[in-house]
């Protein structure tokens, strides 16, 4: 109730907490600002709080310019809805509810969330109608365009102009499936001076075909580019934007490249086949349930989506139940029509190799690309594939990368967090995606400046350095390559101060071992109440690696500071009894401190090794060289006493497809395969190759 001295407080905060919104400082907690003038002039002047809110929101929306007030206008909205705020308190005090005391971090965490519950109760339903009046004084919608394509498809869109301008002008286009987002997405665009439009897949929103996914994504954003340059209000200039799946079709769109389409700027960019669903071969459980969420309606089907409880459930059935890959859907009582389609194609076939630009077909592509993505990012894989691919195909490709600590969230949007999984990101990391999208395609489209963060092709802030970096290509990241050999020499008692599970250490050497040598390893797929393979970076700073089973290998200290910069590779030796197996290496720096920094890993089918699109089985008996490069691209400043930590393990969890090593395709085996443990020998003449710059 203290509400002078609150925005007495905001105002303090705003001076010290500045640079967490550089780009608008001012506008730092302004919905609490303008809850706390509503509440002043309800007191005031006996006006119903409604009227006093719309008052004090007008006072300042009226005098802001269009940028700014879409960068805000989110934070005067929740995320899942006043009910939801509500039962998060309720559960808060539930959880509580049994002690007798508070320390003074619960104690916080309940006011702050009592607090949002009863600012957001009042101020969601009137802002909400300020913010469409708003929006109706500064923009005009078409939210009801439906495209036919010449391929006979009929696409669902949404047009947003500024109010005002008469002249053509260029478009910026987001190729969507989320359509929950696609009103956002085309505001954002016109409040850049853009025609902005979103055009949604096949099937989605209002569109009468069935609903698509990845398959005619080619051809439906060719056709949209094409009806888009025959309208009055185009310039005949298009630019494409977004992430995730937008990122996708956005090289889809360059498969076939219209003569209109200028640039693209792919975010954290999907390549199906190659990330999600499957990752170097192996389907992964973590987008399962995907295909519920953009194809059980016209929209999001976020209910289904959202069920957490499901899905982890669903993981563990399975998981315990011994059943193929194939059956998963049959634990969970609901047909994933979608999932079996892909299970079709455990290859890198053609069914991939036809959705995106393929091999030579990027050597066609001309066009300026900005791509973004993060260290921690799902997709990092899928977004260097396509900036890899470009740069082999077409040696004059103008393709500029940008890469930080982020996540795939975290990559797209306007703030990062600061603590990401742990770890504290550096202050300069901070940068504002959609802003540098549109500063990108001013430079493209409109003779613009290009954005300043963008001094050479290769754009990379070091983790730990506080500074972002510039290279004219990722061969340029680093000056110097460490091997280290995977030795069967176990270190030295006592050496080690990791703050992780017990387990035996072995020395990770620049020398190759003089003797052949190995170390054994036995798993039992029929064993369902241990797992194997611990790998994705959860948390990135303090993880406590289960070292149970596996392997774990440790280099010396550094004697000065390193870093880190680019792509592990290597090649595991290996000789099993069976004909295939799945293989998870993963990379940590061991900092002074003891704790470990989650740099990078692999996850990868041994049969795949050498060539995504031909399954090449394991002769049993045999030493073979698994070569492996996709990885995670990272870079970090690693402290002088600093040791890098490698593990090594067989991949076996309820998080992907089981590989039991028949040599039968792999989402048909099930546990009546596991009757035979797999045997197998780590070769000490297998290695890793770290791009480091001293």
């Amino acid at each position: 109730g203290k509400y002078s001295e609150a925005n007495a407080s905001i105002a303090s905060l705003r001076r010290i907490s500045k640079d967490l919104d550089p780009q608008y400082p001012e506008l730092l907690y302004i919905q609490h600002e303008l809850f706390s003038k509503a509440k002043l002039q309800q007191a005031a002047a006996g006006v119903p709080f409604d009227e006093a809110f719309a008052h004090a929101f007008l006072e300042l929306f009226n005098r802001l310019d269009d940028k700014s007030a879409l960068h805000i206008s989110t934070a005067f909205l929740t995320r899942n809805g006043v009910e939801e705020q509500q039962r998060e308190v309720q559960k808060l005090l539930m959880n509580l509810k049994a002690k007798d005391s508070l320390n003074l971090t619960d104690a916080m965490g309940l006011c702050r969330n009592y607090y949002l519950y009863n600012v957001y109760k009042l101020i969601e339903a009137p802002a909400k109608r300020l913010l469409k009046d708003d929006d109706n004084k500064r923009y005009s919608f078409q939210d009801s365009v439906l495209i036919k394509t010449t391929g006979g498809a009929t696409l669902s869109a949404i047009i947003v102009r500024k109010k005002g301008v008469t002249a053509p002008q260029p478009t910026a286009l987001c190729f969507n499936i989320y359509t929950d987002l696609s009103m956002n997405l085309a505001r954002r665009a016109a409040s850049y001076g853009y025609v902005g439009v979103t055009a949604e897949t096949r099937g989605k929103r209002l569109s009468p075909d069935e609903i698509d996914t990845y398959e005619h994504v080619a051809e439906d954003t060719y056709g949209v580019i094409d009806w888009i340059t025959k309208q009055p209000w185009s310039d005949g200039n298009v630019g494409m934007f977004g992430g995730s799946y937008s990122g996708f079709a956005q090289w889809a769109a360059t498969k076939k490249l219209h003569p209109a389409l200028k640039t693209i700027v792919p975010y954290v960019a999907n390549n199906p086949g190659d990330g999600l669903p499957m990752e170097n071969n192996i389907f992964l459980f973590v987008n399962y349930a995907w295909a519920f969420y953009v194809t059980n309606n016209k929209y999001l089907d976020n209910e289904t989506y959202f069920d957490r409880n499901r899905w982890n459930s669903l993981n563990d059935k399975w998981y315990a139940s011994g059943k193929s890959y194939r059956n998963i859907d049959s634990i969970d009582g609901a047909p994933n029509k979608w999932l079996q389609r892909w299970l079709q194609h455990p290859d890198y076939d053609k069914y991939w190799q036809d959705l995106v630009p393929y091999r030579n077909e990027f050597a066609a592509i001309n066009i300026p690309v900005l791509t973004i993505t993060g260290y921690y990012d799902d997709g990092q894989q899928s977004a260097l594939h396509y900036l890899k691919e470009h740069y082999k195909y077409n040696n004059n490709a103008e393709h500029y990368l940008l890469i930080g600590p982020y996540d795939h969230s975290g990559a797209q949007s306007t703030r990062k967090p600061s603590t990401l999984r742990g770890y504290a990101i550096d202050s300069v990391a901070q940068m504002d995606t959609p802003e540098i999208t549109f500063q990108w395609l001013d430079y493209v489209m409109r003779d613009g400046t290009k954005p300043a963060l963008l001094e050479d092709k290769i754009n990379y802030e070091v983790m730990g350095a506080n500074e972002w970096k510039h290279a004219p290509s990722l061969e340029a990241l680093s000056n110097q390559t460490l091997t280290l050999y995977l030795t069967d020499s176990k270190t030295v008692p006592g050496d080690s101060s990791m703050k992780i599970t017990s387990g035996d250490m072995y020395q990770l050497s620049k020398e190759k071992p003089s003797k052949p040598g190995f170390l054994t390893q036995e798993v039992d797929f029929a064993d369902r109440k241990t797992t194997n393979n611990d790998y994705y970076p959860d948390l990135i700073v303090g993880k406590q690696p289960d070292l149970s089973n596996g392997f774990a290998f440790i280099s010396r200290p550094f004697d000065e500071q390193v870093s880190i910069n680019g792509t592990f590779s290597g090649e595991i030796k290996a000789s099993i009894n069976k004909k295939d197996m799945d293989i998870g290496v993963v990379l940590y720096e061991v900092m002074p401190n003891g704790e470990l920094f989650h740099l990078s890993y692999f996850l990868g089918r041994a049969s795949y090794a050498s060539d995504m699109s031909v399954r090449k089985l394991l002769t049993p008996g045999d030493v073979e060289s698994i070569p492996f490069h996709k990885t995670r691209m990272v870079s970090r400043l690693l402290a002088k006493g600093s040791r890098l930590l490698l593990t090594l393990n067989v991949n076996k969890n309820p998080y992907a497809q089981i590989n039991y090593g028949t040599g039968k395709d792999v989402s048909d085996e099930d546990i009546n395969d596991a009757t035979t443990p797999l045997q197998l020998k780590w070769h000490n003449d297998s290695f890793v190759r770290i791009p480091i710059w001293k």
